[in-house]
This record gives structure tokens, C-alpha cells and sequence, in this order.
């Protein structure tokens, strides 16, 4: 989920700093040869050659171009450069990223990421214009009001996306191996909805399409609805968790715990593996032990990876379905002002048994395929498919190709906050 926008514009003294931290640095390199290592002398002359490249860009370019810019446009670069997931927050964008966790903003409702250089739909949520129109997870949108988007920035890609709530937007989507058609969308003011619930035949269904602020406290009502109706009745649960994109960590690791009485739900290391961290349950299981079954598919990722490696691994539900997008890593939305930030990948998620899902995703205990034919005509894409994708290194001893597990971003932490999906929600200005 998430860029969105064009970048706002550095101020003149933004990037006057920029330009004198890049002097000092070629000023101070002959000084600190004898001192530092040869990588931070490297550092310094690609720091000088940057800010070489970019006088003569400032001094010859056939048009005039704005300072600001050029530097945030070589600053995206370069976090884009790490992983699909990584990328810069301006004021605007900031802004959204917050609103988005409270379950309200406007625009498609469609989950979307990068894939050798297409825009691919992870998800469409539920009853948004984009769900409505009929995207699909694995959909490929090429061209946007007849603008081609292929090769684009996913920034580009956004902007082109975007517009007034209550105008509209026709999308060209290619749909594995059928010819490219397009669907128009029009744009609307979305408040997620992120739990549903009913019961059939004494068996309690409970759907959650996004991991926002609401969840848990829908999730728990939703529970205690079932006993409260059917009572001793009550048979099991269904947790569908297909084509949930993920969203808070806090929420997956609130919704793990409310049916795990003991044990680890997730854990997370970054490149000090010294420096990881473990979460555990709480005694109280809001199912009181009835048997569970998690649906899962290609379109659950991060946060809803979380859950279901959780609950897989200590055995508290049988995950029923297709394996899941693959997405376990941590991003980290480190302010850099008051009204910006960067969102940059700090860590991996292990499930309790230690197993690193990033593009590798949860494997089902009972697989049952999508019933969609261009589902086997067209392939899936994941997250191990992505260009720049990080790998699932440092995955435990215990790793094994038939377990996977977790991931989803979080929104905690004093001076970071993470969240679960790094591909970008559709949204209007």
C-alpha cells in the first residue's frame, strides 16, 4: 500500500544544506583517509560525484529545472532502488498513511504494487468502487484514460489513478492470457468496513478485509454474537482472510492473540539479528477452543500472513485455501520532519516456529484452488516475483518449504512507526 502522490517541493534552504553537507564531505574526505576505512572514503567520492552530476544538470539541462525537485527525485531513487517496498512520505502522503489506519480515506479501494515495471493488483477491497467494477487480485492495469502506465514510477502511476471523489477514471486491465478491456471506475469517499460476519448452519463466518484500528474490537463483538445466538451450538469459526491486504501489526498480533491462549505469535529481526524482538499471547481465547478454519489466498498478505502462520503453527486453526502472497517484511515510517517521512524496510517476520515468509508466503494445509480459469491461464504473482524483491534469508534451521509465515507492517513505536502492506492504496485528492 503506499505511495501516493507527487513529492512536495524542498525548500531553497533544503537544498542549500544538501549542497554544502555534499562540499564538507569532499572537503573533509583527504582528512579522514588516514582515519576512516576505505568504504567511507567511497562514500565520500560518490557523495562528490553526486553533487557533481547534479551542477552540471542544474547548469546545462535544455530546461530550467527546480532544485527541490531534482534532489527528492534522486532521493527517491535511491529508496527505491532497496525494494519494492521501500519509498519517501511527503506532507500529503503522510497525511493519508495515517487516515488510512483509522479505516477512511477516498479513491478505488484497490491494494496495488510494482512488478517488472507493471502496476499489479494485490487486492481490491470490499465494497470500494474498484471491487464494485470487478478487479481482481493478479489483474494488471496498463493504461489509465488511454495514457499508458507501463514502466512508470508507481508514484506516476498513482497520480494518474487519483482525481476528485465523484469523477471517473477508465483503466485498461490486462487479465492473464484474455485480451486487455477496460473498466471504468468512479471515484468515491471510502470508509472500510473491516469486519463482517454470519452464521451458517451453526458454524460463525467472520470476514476481515483490512487490518485498520477497527478490527479487533469488530472482530471480538462479532464473536461473542455467535454465542450469544447460537450458544452451545455454536459448531466452529471461519476466519477469511482471502484478499486481505494486511495493514496494522499492532491489529494482526491483537487478532492472533484473541484465539491463541499461550505461545509466540510473531517475532522480527533486522540486520543486527541481536536486536530482534518476540510477541506472545495472552492467556483467553475468544473461540473458547471451538475448531477454526483460516481461508486464505494470493491476495492475503502482510498482516493476514501474520495471523495465519500464528494460528498454523501452534495448530489452533487448519488453513484452507492457496498459498498467500508472500510479503514478510517490516517497514518502518521514520518521520524526518514534522510533516514527512520515509518508509524503509528494517526487518523480516518469522512465524513461532521460525520460518521466514517473505516471498515465499503460507502454505495451506488443504489446498484448494481459485475457481477463476485465468487464475491457471495467466499465473501468480507474488511477492518473491517482484523486482528487487528481498529474499527470505535468515530464515530458522527449522525452515522448510512446506511452512510459512508471517509479516505485516506495524504502527508503533515512538519515533517509527510500521505498517503492514507497502504497496499503495488508490486514493483522491
Amino acid at each position: 500500500m503506499e505511495n501516493w502522490t507527487r513529492v512536495s517541493r524542498l525548500r531553497p534552504w533544503h537544498v542549500a544544506v544538501f549542497c554544502a553537507a555534499i562540499f564538507m564531505a569532499g572537503m573533509m574526505a583527504p582528512t579522514l583517509t588516514t582515519a576512516q576505512s576505505s568504504s567511507k572514503e567511497e562514500v565520500y567520492r560518490q557523495l562528490g560525484l553526486f553533487g557533481d552530476i547534479f551542477q552540471r544538470v542544474r547548469e546545462s539541462y535544455v530546461d530550467e529545472i527546480d532544485d527541490g525537485e531534482l534532489i527528492e527525485a534522486a532521493i527517491t531513487g535511491m529508496l527505491t532502488s532497496l525494494d519494492p517496498h521501500s519509498t519517501f512520505l511527503d506532507t500529503e502522503n503522510f497525511s493519508e498513511m495515517q487516515e488510512q489506519t483509522k479505516g477512511r480515506f477516498g479513491g478505488l479501494g484497490v491494494e496495488i504494487t510494482m512488478d517488472q515495471g507493471m502496476v499489479k493488483v494485490v487486492s481490491p477491497i470490499d465494497d470500494t468502487p474498484a471491487a464494485g467494477a470487478g478487479l481482481q487480485p493478479e489483474d494488471y492495469l496498463i493504461a489509465v484514460d488511454d495514457v499508458s502506465i507501463i514502466g512508470m514510477q508507481l508514484s506516476e502511476a498513482v497520480e494518474k489513478l487519483r482525481g476528485e471523489v465523484g469523477s471517473k477514471v477508465t483503466i485498461k486491465v490486462q487479465r492473464g492470457q484474455l485480451e486487455p478491456f477496460d473498466v471504468t471506475i468512479i471515484r468515491d469517499f471510502i470508509k472500510i468496513r473491516s469486519v463482517r460476519s454470519e452464521i451458517f448452519d451453526g458454524i460463525g463466518y467472520v470476514r476481515l478485509t483490512t487490518f485498520s484500528e477497527q478490527t479487533t474490537p469488530g472482530l471480538i463483538e462479532a464473536v461473542d454474537d455467535f454465542f450469544r445466538e447460537e450458544g452451545d451450538a455454536l459448531k466452529g469459526v471461519v476466519l477469511d482472510l482471502r484478499n486481505n491486504p494486511g495493514g496494522l501489526l499492532t491489529e494482526a498480533i491483537s487478532v492472533s492473540d484473541a484465539f491463541l491462549e499461550e505461545g509466540e505469535i510473531v517475532s522480527t529481526r533486522g540486520r543486527d539479528a541481536s536486536g530482534g524482538s518476540h510477541v506472545y499471547a495472552k492467556p483467553g481465547d475468544i473461540a473458547r477452543g471451538l475448531p477454526m478454519v483460516v481461508l486464505i489466498n494470493s491476495g492475503s498478505a502482510s498482516a493476514s500472513e501474520i495471523v495465519a502462520g500464528a494460528l498454523k503453527d501452534h495448530k489452533r486453526a487448519i488453513i484452507l485455501g492457496t498459498r498467500s502472497f508472500g510479503k514478510g517484511s517490516v517497514q518502518s515510517v521514520i518521520p524526518i520532519s514534522s510533516t514527512s517521512a520515509i518508509r524503509l524496510t528494517t526487518a523480516r517476520y518469522y512465524t513461532p516456529s521460525g520460518v521466514s515468509i517473505q516471498a515465499r508466503g503460507i502454505m495451506p494445509d488443504i489446498e484448494v484452488e481459485l475457481a477463476r480459469i485465468e487464475a491457471v491461464e495467466g499465473g501468480i504473482v507474488r511477492e518473491e516475483d517482484l523486482r528487487g524483491a528481498l529474499d527470505g534469508s535468515e530464515a530458522a534451521e527449522n525452515d522448510t518449504d512446506e511452512t510459512a509465515a508471517e509479516d505485516a507492517e506495524e504502527d508503533a513505536g515512538r519515533s517509527t512507526s510500521r505498517r503492514s502492506t507497502t504497496s499503495w492504496l488508490v486514493r483522491s485528492t
